[in-house]
């Protein structure tokens, strides 16, 4: 390699003259209003939250320093000001106009960081969501002479700096000028200005005020002392309509000191969908953090929606949610076990309480109690169930009958519990959210109980037997109504049961239900898939019409000479059947009650020419 070639390359490996990344400071206010931040209303709260961290910052040093917050809004301009810690010149050169970087991160602010509502020094960006013009004016009370400092920003990026005389702000602290942008006026008004500082900043711990207007409103609505327990439950429903716009069923104290968590969770007064997420308000050291916390509680707890206030929980960088962590996690556990204490004290010492909420929420204390066998033992004698003995807590149910048979699904229930009533069979309805699963964990709780899916073999097995002489004598009658029903994967059983009124019973169960699947499939399947789903095939039992022989039609169809007529009756019989049960309809079933319907109405119109 010659000399030239060598130095080339040396040359092309050499590293290049670091850059500085440039900002487009109107794409970044663009990117924070379309993606960081749900609203442009969050710019006030980043003035409170600057205002009440440099007032934290000062008293740090000067715990005896003044602690107020003002705001000012008239003409499309919004002044804020503070008695805090102010800025320098070099602070405002190294803090304001560097992107990311955060007064709580300098080494004169450092100690007192835990108490910072702020992390991520971003907040002054969201003022240009509503402002085309920022100006700022501060003063330093780490450095008594230090002279009043201007910080200028547009939103194209340009700013200026420059020392103002000491007159210009006399006392340490910092003022903040906005001015709107077009069409943003409406967010610098009075009215909406002191509706966010309220929304915001109620439980801030500084004097904060809109003109002479009160921001704060301390203690906190459950830290308050009341006359009377019937007082505070007063005030706190007052409290729970006003942030959520209904009135609570009951309220529940939220205390978890170590995670330093103080609120109230607010019980629904109607039932709720355990999909809707629920949605809570969080404060974080008395600011509002957002009022949307879906992970804030278990997913069973669907029946309360909560307000709190923390100083350990982490905020998203938005600052309007919540960072999913162990000390999250941590809380949602410390949270549901005040949940589920609430519901314990209900059982334990007024039960006339507890039966009001469950007669709504039942199926969030079921959630629960799937996975807390203490809680399902401790709601036994109170959650109710769907049963043959109508409703009835699975308790009582198990004292009344030995074997506590469920059914899967509603349909199955619908189908057998006329008959399994009449014949003594008691049924829990397990086809509702959470109730089979609950069913079957009677054991682990209620040593002795016996627990058993009712199948179709059972519900026979309870119906009385027909004299066989007598079920010799209709053999045609039942080769008939079989050889009708086949197709349909359906067998024909003739025995005598009450009440007398109900002429035909389906029934199947889930491994009949698969066998009409697959068999609906391989009919429908190229000849690979046919063949697969053919070897499947197993010996599953079919779905059987119970004809009931003490009922008279059974009877008069049973005398019928007419092989035709004896299978479109029961077709008819069968379609009935699955009617009464209000199972889906199949494409073949609904055929069959077509034809059956048609068979009959000619049948009934040929008799009438006949006469």
């Amino acid at each position: 390699m010659d000399s030239q070639t060598s130095q080339s390359s040396q040359a092309s490996e050499a590293p290049s003259a670091p850059h500085t990344f440039q900002v487009d400071l109107r794409g970044l206010v663009d990117l924070l209003s379309h993606h960081l931040y749900s609203s442009p209303k969050v710019y006030l709260r980043e003035l409170l939250q600057n205002a009440v961290d440099a007032i934290t910052a000062r008293r740090a040093g000067q715990p005896d320093a003044p602690a107020r917050v003002r705001l000012y809004a008239e003409d499309g301009a919004l002044r804020v000001e503070d008695s805090g810690i102010g800025l320098t010149e070099s602070d405002v050169h190294t803090l304001l106009a560097t992107i990311g970087r955060s007064s709580k991160r300098t080494d004169g602010l450092r100690e007192a960081r835990s108490d910072f509502l702020g992390q991520f020094g971003i907040g002054l960006l969201a003022c240009f969501l509503v402002a085309e013009r920022i100006r700022v004016v501060s003063r330093s009370a780490r450095t008594p002479d230090a002279r009043p400092v201007e910080w200028t920003a547009s939103d194209d990026g340009s700013y200026t700096v420059r020392t103002l005389p000491a007159e210009a702000r006399p006392e340490p602290g910092t003022t903040v000028h906005l001015v709107a942008r077009p069409g943003a006026a409406e967010w610098l008004s009075e009215e909406r200005v002191l509706a966010l500082a309220r929304d915001f900043g109620s439980l801030l711990p500084y004097d904060v005020r809109v003109g002479e207007e009160e921001v704060t409103d301390l203690p906190a609505p459950w830290d308050r002392p009341y006359p009377s327990p019937a007082a505070r439950r007063v005030a706190l429903a007052r409290h729970c309509h006003e942030q959520f716009g209904f009135t609570p069923l009951d309220s529940i104290d939220l205390d978890v000191p170590l995670a330093g968590i103080r609120g109230v969770a607010y019980v629904l007064p109607a039932a709720v969908s355990p999909a809707q997420r629920a949605r809570h308000r969080v404060h974080l050291k008395g600011m509002l953090l957002t009022e949307r916390a879906e992970q804030l509680l278990p997913d069973w707890a669907f029946f309360v929606r909560c307000v709190l206030d923390t100083d350990s929980l982490r905020p998203t960088a938005s600052r309007e949610a919540l960072y999913e962590d162990e000390t999250l996690a941590a809380v949602r556990e410390a949270l549901g076990e005040r949940i589920r204490s609430w519901l314990t004290g209900l059982a334990a010492g007024d039960p006339q309480r507890l039966t009001a909420f469950l007669a709504v929420h039942h199926l969030g204390v079921k959630s629960l109690a799937r996975h807390d066998r203490e809680m399902l033992r401790t709601m036994l004698p109170w959650l109710p169930f769907e049963t043959t003995d109508g409703q009835l807590s699975l308790e009582e149910f198990a004292r009344r009958h030995p074997v506590v048979h469920f059914t899967r699904t509603v349909e199955e229930f619908r189908q057998v519990a006329p008959i399994a009533s009449a014949q003594g069979v008691g049924v829990v309805n397990g086809g509702y959210t959470y109730d089979s699963e609950l069913v079957e964990a009677l054991p682990s709780v209620c040593p002795g109980a016996s627990v058993a899916e009712l199948d179709a073999d059972t519900v026979t097995a309870h119906l009385d037997a027909v004299d066989p002489g007598e079920e010799l004598a209709l053999a045609d009658f039942l080769a008939a109504a079989r050889a009708a029903l086949d197709p349909l994967g359906c067998d024909v059983v003739l025995r005598s049961f009450h009440p007398l009124s109900v002429p035909a019973l389906h029934l199947d169960d889930r491994a009949a239900r698969h066998e009409q699947a697959r068999a609906e499939a391989e009919e429908q399947a190229d000849e690979l898939w046919a063949g697969i789903l053919g070897s499947l095939r197993g010996g599953a039992p079919r779905a059987r019409l119970v004809l009931n022989h003490l009922n008279p039609l059974i009877r008069r169809i049973g005398s019928l000479p007419d092989r035709e007529l004896i299978g479109t009756a029961t077709e008819s019989l069968y379609g009935q059947a699955l009617l009464m049960a209000q199972r889906p309809l199949r494409p073949a079933d609904s055929a069959l009650l077509n034809r059956a319907f048609l068979g009959l109405l000619e049948w009934a119109t040929h008799r009438e020419d006949e006469h």
